[in-house]
């Protein structure tokens, strides 16, 4: 299964996969927009086309995309995930059918990601608000699902970064924290000791004195006017601010990434999924390739 791409009705591949053995799926399947999407490909004249019109309305699309959801949720591992990404059209129908394939208590998020800061079409002429976003459903199987916290982390922007770090010294800019245990830490005679003249109280350091020689060689320590000490944090340690389920950092495609396919999600958009919810050298499907990415 190492990097293949299958061409043809996905039901038919899916019943082929072996069960439980994919790490990670994400799905970027039609809408239920009821649109023919064209686009002119790269030598200017020959036109592409695909269609997402339902015959019978959302009840066929449903009953069309209930056996194929169902066959991706046997493909998968008990530890894996699943994010099916869609919009306004269908995503209340979509999301009861989830429900009733992987279990209510499976759900584990509704992701809303802003793909554009500007929708198309005049919000004043049509009556109502211009739409911005994609819905896009995580669920896994069961509650011991793969799941790194750290890897889905939205970086600061500039004007974040100079309002968190507002001090500057000769290494950059920093912000103060506290290098001294607090009361509500507990005592910790093993780091209780003196450095530079300063002896911490009865719950100590943060840090043994080897640790804090060094922090101090970096230039990460700091004395206030009353010669307390206090640490140094820097910019270039900082992680980045927890991810919540609203995406705002993540733009559509860009110019580098354009292919002409006019769904087309941006790498990123998929990286941070797969970072988050699988491991290197795990197996990873996109059922669809609606997305053109994975």
């Amino acid at each position: 299964m190492e990097n293949r791409l299958y061409c043809g009705d996905n039901i038919e591949v899916l019943e082929k996969i072996e069960q439980e053995s994919v790490d990670l799926i994400y799905i970027d399947p039609p809408f239920f927009s009821n649109r023919q999407y064209e686009v002119i490909w790269h030598d200017e004249a020959e036109i592409r086309s695909f269609e997402d019109r339902w015959e019978g309305g959302i009840e066929n699309y449903i009953a069309w995309m209930r056996p194929r959801v169902s066959a991706m949720y046997k493909a998968l591992k008990s530890t894996g995930s699943f994010y099916l990404h869609c919009d306004w059209h269908a995503n209340a129908h979509l999301r009861i059918m989830m429900d009733e394939i992987f279990g209510r208590s499976n759900f584990r998020n509704e992701i809303i990601w802003q793909r554009t800061t500007h929708p198309k079409g005049s919000q004043f002429e049509a009556k109502k608000l211009g739409v911005a976003t994609d819905s896009i459903f995580w669920y896994a199987k069961t509650d011991n699902y793969t799941f790194n916290l750290k890897e889905i982390k939205r970086k600061l922007t500039p004007e974040e970064i100079t309002i968190k770090y507002p001090k500057i010294d000769n290494n950059g800019r920093y912000c103060v924290a506290p290098i001294i245990r607090s009361a509500s830490m507990g005592e910790r005679p093993n780091l209780v000791y003196e450095y530079k003249g300063y002896k911490s109280d009865v719950y100590g350091w943060r840090m043994t004195k080897e640790k804090l020689i060094e922090l101090d060689k970096k230039g990460n320590l700091g004395w206030t006017k009353n010669k307390a000490p206090f640490r140094k944090l820097r910019t270039e340690d900082d992680e980045g601010e927890p991810m919540y389920n609203l995406w705002t950092d993540i733009p559509r495609a860009g110019t580098g990434e354009i292919l002409g396919y006019p769904t087309q999600k941006p790498e990123a958009l998929l990286e941070r999924i797969i970072k988050a919810s699988s491991n290197e050298g795990d197996v990873v499907l996109d059922a669809f390739c609606g997305c053109g990415t994975a």
